[in-house]
């Protein structure tokens, strides 16, 4: 039987579509011919590695990741989280190293799985699908003698019909259906997101590989988990589903944006944001100008506290202070 996702393009979706369609082709033409996309690339899968390892529970922080990828030596917990976090690196390079092929199959999954949960499994064995029956919360999977051939039905989706829908939307259906069937005794998370991913490589969509989409799932684990749960109490509707992982998208796109906006600015130091800094461009450009004062105020730190984060953002020439030392405001330049 072939597979058939349900679910209604509603009028919210379609705006959400229209308005990711829109940020990706403003992201795509800024970048096609910019020195410091290596850099940008290398910041998002840090934090695609990041926010998907530790939605399961990984303790390491962003810049402990961000420390381990670099070959730093790091003091952790334990030998698992930084395994997860190896293991996840290398998965993201293998997908992005598929990134155009044109059709997968069971093998292609099987190899991805073993990439990512080898020796970090707490049962069942990497790269093969599961032979126990698995609960997760209050939701069981299908039987183990039902996922072969379920994952059979998903691919050949994956392989047909998935290409005549928005990759937003063909992405979100894939992330989900691969969740509900659960194929592995473990790793299925890491493997799911991986896989939408891949969808959105695969699609053309993120061609250049810079959108850290995982991080809108951490950001609000019980949101992203309410929302899985949200299709199985709506018949396996995904209509809402799919309005969550498109606004997700946008916000991410959104983000982007801001990011491409600090390494335009002919710095000849490429900038990586901190998430603080992040947060105060967003509070910069929401607001056209703040005070010093609304600036610590807002992001709960002290003045010192406040210049720290803006002064690299004023030397690369992203923000500036317009008035006078009394009345002056930051600003985005050139916003």
């Amino acid at each position: 039987m072939a597979y058939v996702p349900f679910f209604t393009i509603t009028p919210a979706l379609l705006a959400e579509v229209e308005q990711v369609a829109a940020l990706r082709e403003r992201i795509q033409n800024a970048v096609v011919d910019l020195a410091w996309i290596p850099a940008l690339q290398k910041d998002t899968r840090t934090r695609n590695v990041h926010a998907s390892t530790a939605i399961e529970g990984n303790p390491l922080t962003l810049e402990q990741v961000r420390a381990l990828e670099e070959g730093r030596e790091l003091s952790t917990p334990g030998a698992r989280p930084k395994g997860e976090v190896i293991n996840y690196f290398a998965g993201l390079r293998y997908v992005e190293k598929h990134a155009a092929k044109k059709a997968l199959h069971h093998a292609d999954i099987l190899e991805l799985h073993r990439i990512l949960a080898g020796e970090v499994m707490d049962q069942g064995e990497a790269g093969k699908y599961r032979m126990i029956a698995v609960q997760v919360g209050q939701y069981r999977p299908p039987p183990p003698d039902a996922v072969s051939g379920l994952m059979f039905e998903l691919l050949e989706w994956w392989n047909s019909a998935a290409a005549k829908l928005s990759p937003v939307l063909s992405s979100a259906i894939l992330h989900y259906r691969f969740e509900a069937i659960h194929p592995f005794a473990d790793g299925n998370g890491r493997t799911g997101r991986a896989l939408a991913l891949w969808e959105l490589y695969r699609r053309g969509f993120d061609t250049h590989h810079i959108f850290a989409v995982d991080e809108y799932y951490w950001e609000d684990r019980p949101a992203y988990y309410a929302a899985l749960q949200g299709v199985r109490e709506a018949g396996e509707d995904m209509s809402a589903w799919l309005e969550y992982c498109a606004a997700g998208l946008r916000q991410t796109l959104q983000r982007v944006w801001l990011r491409i906006q600090t390494l335009q600015v002919g710095s000849a130091e490429k900038l990586v944001l901190r998430p603080r800094q992040e947060q105060l461009l967003h509070l910069l450009r929401d607001h056209g100008g703040m005070a010093p004062a609304e600036i610590w105020a807002a992001l709960g730190v002290s003045r010192q506290g406040a210049m720290d984060l803006l002064r690299p953002l004023l030397d690369a020439g992203v923000v500036e202070k317009i008035g006078g030392n009394k009345t002056g405001r930051y600003v985005l330049k050139n916003a």
